[in-house]
């Protein structure tokens, strides 16, 4: 069984008379309009409409870049969004960092680096500032840097 609210599979043993309710689900793309402190606004990227979810019901609020388009888990009895999920990477601006120094690419050292939506991400020692890096929004980690 999966729990339809965190997506964590649960084990259970049921007995042969025991009765389930089933949930129904769909998933909707939506995209990240914007956030004004705890809650956060998406639009329907099919039917322009939208909805309004709390801060503590999202994984990784601080990964997401207004206009990143994210699939939203919608209970269909009731239209309630049950969870977000975000695209496995996103790639973002470092905004601010100490500066690389040259000859800092061999070795396994990080320094914390803040992107464009505010998150800290410890990337290594050659990222500069307003660099493009992707990071893995699970772990919320560096992933690589992108070359334009």
């Amino acid at each position: 069984m999966k729990s339809v609210t965190n997506g964590k599979v649960i084990d259970n043993t049921f007995s042969a008379g025991h009765k389930i309710e089933e949930v129904r689900v769909e998933t909707h793309k939506f995209q990240f309009l914007y956030n004004d402190g705890e809650t956060f606004h998406f639009m329907n990227t099919a039917d322009y409409s939208q909805i309004e979810l709390q801060k503590a019901v999202l994984d990784s609020p601080d990964l997401m870049k207004e206009g990143e388009v994210v699939t939203v888990l919608i209970n269909t009895e009731d239209s309630s969004p049950l969870s977000v999920d975000l695209p496995a990477s996103v790639i973002l601006e470092v905004t601010s960092t100490e500066p690389g120094i040259k000859g800092n690419t061999a070795t396994n050292a990080t320094k914390p680096a803040t992107v464009e939506t505010g998150a800290t991400v410890m990337v290594p020692l050659f990222i500069n500032e307003g660099d493009k890096i992707k990071v893995e929004t699970a772990k919320g980690s560096y992933k690589e840097r992108i070359k334009e």
